[in-house]
C-alpha cells in the first residue's frame, strides 16, 4: 500500500509540525522523541527547526534531518 506523500509542512510549537497529505488530511506530528542524539538534536534550535521543508514525499530540513514518510503518517494525529 502506498502512503500518503507531504505536500505542505508548518511548523507549530512545541516541535510539532502541521502535515498535509496528499488524501487532503492535516495532522500533527510531534517531531519531540526524534530530538536526541548529536544528529536531531540540531533541531531544538528553533531557527533550525523552522527550516523545515517538503521534499518529495517526507519533511527534509536544512541541515539534511528527515522523517520517513510513513511515520509522519502512521504517528501524526488527525487535526479538529
Amino acid at each position: 500500500m502506498l502512503r500518503p506523500k507531504v505536500l505542505d509542512v508548518k511548523p507549530l510549537p512545541d516541535y510539532k509540525l502541521l502535515l498535509l497529505f496528499d488524501t487532503g488530511e492535516k495532522k500533527i506530528f510531534d517531531v519531540m522523541p526524534y530530538i536526541k542524539g548529536s544528529w536531531y538534536e540540531k533541531l531544538k534550535v528553533p531557527t533550525v527547526f523552522q527550516t523545515v521543508h517538503v521534499s518529495g514525499s517526507t519533511v527534509v530540513w536544512a541541515d539534511g534531518q528527515d522523517i520517513a514518510p510513513h511515520e509522519l503518517y502512521d504517528d501524526s494525529v488527525p487535526t479538529v
